[in-house]
């Protein structure tokens, strides 16, 4: 694995290339230019309503846990892949004691747990800080970004690979679909940049104000789409006539849709992880609930899915345990210590 790697990945033709100098001098740009009204754009803040405290984007549980033939085999070292968002925490961001104290028990058995995530690096880790996590690696925004983190490195870790890719296609195919919806859009150098007021504790940081033409010249690590005036059954019928193309995307709970490079996956990434670390195939369990996902838990030899998880997610997996309700993700990490 190679440190900062940038792929600049356009449909089929997969570039590894440090990003351009004339990219960097775009943001940096936008950057600036937005920076006087920022404080407007801060002030007028839209946090959509599914992310705000006492509501939720999970649907009430409905399942029993459901085990399978695995079994700890002694000495081993796992490889444990973890989602936040509907798994380590719940839908107001908290993680419970027992999730938390779980998760202790099994980095203290020597496990080597990676959180796999769709936020940004700025909200995955303050989650590894949570946990006392201080070296290994954090796989953020679905795959985009894999993070290495180490003490001695400036802000406590380093960046060892960022996948980027052209959202313009995207970004206007989605427009013509979702004419109402707003769009963020998550550069590799941590910034974001986002129309209609449109902010999310996913992404980590502030996003800056700008507009969907300037945002179709950025090189995108994802780019996330919201609509408050689409139902998710219309909001997913609208994403599939969008007919995209030489993009990876997952749509969310609600009128939500992550978008990433093809071939981007949370999976792709963990793949990178595993191979660095040297763990068997064999030795991978992974949990999660939501259609980002999908990926992840097919790859892991142990794939177990939340019990909120939707029916898609739950037939990929080998297992199903609790809600993040009660606790489902504690229930795993328990199973291997």
């Amino acid at each position: 694995m190679t440190v900062m790697t940038t792929q600049n990945n356009a449909g089929i033709d997969d570039r590894h290339n440090a990003q351009s100098p004339a990219a960097q001098q775009d943001t940096a740009h936008l950057a600036s230019s937005s920076a006087d009204t920022l404080q407007d754009f801060d002030d007028a803040v839209e946090t959509p309503e599914f992310l705000q405290s006492g509501t939720s984007p999970f649907p009430e549980p409905d399942r029993e846990p459901v085990g399978s033939d695995w079994e700890l085999e002694p000495g081993v070292k796992y490889l444990v892949a973890l989602d936040v968002d509907g798994t380590l925490v719940d839908h107001d961001g908290v993680m419970s004691p027992e999730v938390k104290d779980a998760a202790l028990a099994a980095i203290a058995a020597g496990h080597h747990l990676v959180i796999s995530t769709g936020r940004s690096r700025g909200a995955t880790l303050p989650v590894c800080e949570q946990l006392g996590l201080e070296e290994g690696f954090a796989v953020a925004s679905n795959g985009g970004i894999t993070l290495q983190l180490d003490p001695s490195a400036p802000d406590h870790y380093r960046v060892l690979d960022a996948v980027t890719f052209n959202p313009g296609p995207a970004l206007q195919a989605l427009k013509d679909a979702l004419p109402t919806a707003k769009f963020a859009l998550e550069t590799a150098d941590g910034n974001f940049f986002a129309t209609e007021r449109f902010q999310d504790r996913s992404f980590g940081i502030q996003a800056i104000g700008t507009d969907i033409h300037q945002l179709a010249e950025l090189d995108a690590v994802r780019l996330v789409v919201y609509s408050s005036e689409d139902t998710p059954e219309n909001f997913a019928d609208a994403i599939e006539a969008a007919g995209l193309h030489g993009v990876a995307y997952a749509v969310g709970w609600t009128a939500w849709l992550d978008v990433a490079a093809a071939g981007v996956s949370k999976a792709s990434a963990l793949e990178q992880v595993r191979r660095h670390l040297g763990v068997d195939p064999a030795h991978t369990v992974a949990v999660g609930d939501g259609r980002n996902d999908v990926e992840m838990l097919d790859w892991a030899a142990r794939g177990v899915a939340m019990g909120q998880a939707p029916d898609e997610v739950v037939a990929v997996a080998r297992e199903v345990t609790n809600s993040v309700y009660d606790d489902g993700a504690a229930r795993i990490l328990r199973s291997l210590v």
